[in-house]
């Protein structure tokens, strides 16, 4: 035989001795990492839910709270204008008043009528922004709508009832724009002295 046909023997290499309990081993651990990374993921994803709700829930409310703000700036932006505007509709009423108590000439009646037609717009404008007088005369007194100038007894009305309207009251919507000035009738005990129906004046 010759040389070449002469071949060395392979060395031999040993196996693990259990190749399955192994590898069963190495797969546990990549399970359970896997199980905690899932559950850590699982743990930050309700946390960033819960959060994120909380933040809807607050965003929600700021925007009703904007809204409503909006909504009371617009409705009162109003309010300081409409409240130097109302001693004119003082004066224009009281010129009536003055004019409608003397002996009127014709030339009178046409500057009644103009200033009455002057009268009923501006009062319609006030309406249309949302102003609107205060009915009060027979009312009871409510310190939230009138304040009490004077207490007079009368057998007229009941205690604690406007009698007589000194300055008229407005609203505002739903608001007290100005109070309306008034006389109320007092407790009988109260020992003021009763006054006749015909000097209870009532305001138009």
């Amino acid at each position: 035989m010759q040389d070449d046909d002469i071949k060395e023997p392979e060395p031999e290499f040993s196996e693990p001795s259990n190749p399955e309990a192994q590898s069963q081993l190495s797969d546990l651990s990549e399970v359970d990492l896997l199980n905690a990374k899932l559950a850590d993921l699982e743990k930050n994803l309700n946390q960033y839910k819960d959060q994120l709700l909380r933040k809807v829930a607050d965003f929600e409310n700021y925007k009703k709270r904007i809204e409503n703000d909006y909504v009371n700036l617009v409705k009162f932006a109003n309010e300081e204008l409409l409240e130097k505007l109302l001693p004119v509709l003082d004066d224009f009423e009281r010129s009536l008043k003055v004019k409608k108590s003397e002996d009127s000439t014709v030339d009178n009646e046409s500057i009644i009528k103009g200033v009455e037609l002057i009268f009923s717009k501006f009062k319609r404008i006030l309406e249309l922004q949302g102003v609107k007088s205060m009915e009060v005369i027979g009312q009871p007194f409510d310190p939230h709508l009138h304040d009490a100038l004077l207490q007079i007894q009368t057998e007229e009305y009941p205690p604690h009832t406007v009698i007589q309207e000194v300055e008229k009251g407005y609203m505002l919507h739903d608001k007290v724009l100005r109070h309306a000035k008034v006389i109320v009738s007092a407790d009988s005990q109260s020992g003021v002295e009763p006054i006749q129906k015909n000097n209870i004046s009532e305001t138009d």
